[in-house]
């Protein structure tokens, strides 16, 4: 398949792919076409034999920003919003669900949409200098999907929730957020050797293994969670804050926004 906003590669000696998010202008933001690509990705390299595990990553100078806000029509009733988010929701289950270990390789920054993805793939190794967040809390919005309550405590959940603060790597590692934090320069060296060390691994083992990780998620009601997290959130968007905040991303430009987001908050770290 030819992809526009992607790179996928596969490994010359052993047995893994490479999906590389491939907007660097624009911070690897996630259009529409790329959630869609990715999405297919996942899927060739999940039907391809010669395939035993995938990397993700960013082009340029992060991993990605999260989903791409501008030129959107934000101005829609409930029943579409749920139907954005529900296919945003549904691809990231699909990362999740390849019967294959998929690494995320974050640098700079893995921001709200993007944090979602790496979060549902099953390992990630970050730089030292990568900075991790949902600061989309700030402008009245949430996340498509609900994997942080999966992954860590739920103090540290409430936190980056609530507050839409920013945590470097060392913190991302403390909350279980990643596996492994190297300096930058050694990212994708580690990463390499992760990839390589997984596609020799037995297939079935870590296929069967992934497996039962997946079922124990689902029987303790993981993917009822993502259901009404859809909801919550499309509920969110229209609510009268909610339209006001949309409106105002409608109207300024993305260098605008964030200063007009954060301006509040600023003063407040604790």
């Amino acid at each position: 398949m030819r992809y526009e906003t992607i790179l996928y590669e596969k490994d010359e000696t052993d047995s893994f792919a490479t999906i590389t998010m491939n907007r660097p202008d624009k911070m690897n933001a996630m259009n529409k076409a790329m959630v869609r690509e990715i999405n297919a990705a996942v899927a060739e390299a999940a039907r391809d034999p010669k395939v035993n595990a995938l990397v993700l990553v960013g082009a340029g100078r992060t991993f990605s920003a999260g989903y791409d806000l501008q030129g959107a029509d934000y101005d829609v009733d409930i029943e579409t919003w749920q139907d954005d988010m529900s296919e945003n929701a549904e691809a990231l289950l699909n990362i999740w669900r390849a019967p294959i270990p998929v690494i995320a390789s974050v640098h700079g920054y893995a921001l709200a949409g993007a944090l979602e993805m790496m979060m549902a793939c099953d390992l990630t190794v970050a730089a030292d200098t990568a900075k991790f967040g949902e600061p989309e809390v700030r402008h009245n919005s949430g996340p498509p999907s609900l994997m942080m309550p999966w992954l860590m405590a739920s103090r540290d959940v409430r936190w980056l929730m609530y507050t839409g603060d920013l945590v470097d790597a060392d913190e991302a590692l403390r909350m279980h957020l990643v596996n492994k934090v190297v300096p930058e320069a050694e990212l994708a060296a580690a990463t390499d050797k992760l990839a390589r060390k997984l596609a020799r691994m037995p297939v079935p083992a870590i296929k069967y293994a992934k497996a039962s990780i997946n079922n124990q998620q689902v029987a303790a009601g993981m993917l009822a969670s993502f259901q009404y997290n859809v909801g919550a959130i499309s509920a969110l968007h229209v609510s009268t804050k909610g339209r006001e905040w949309m409106a105002n991303l409608a109207t300024m430009s993305l260098k605008e926004y964030p200063a007009f987001r954060d301006g509040p908050f600023e003063g407040f770290d604790i």
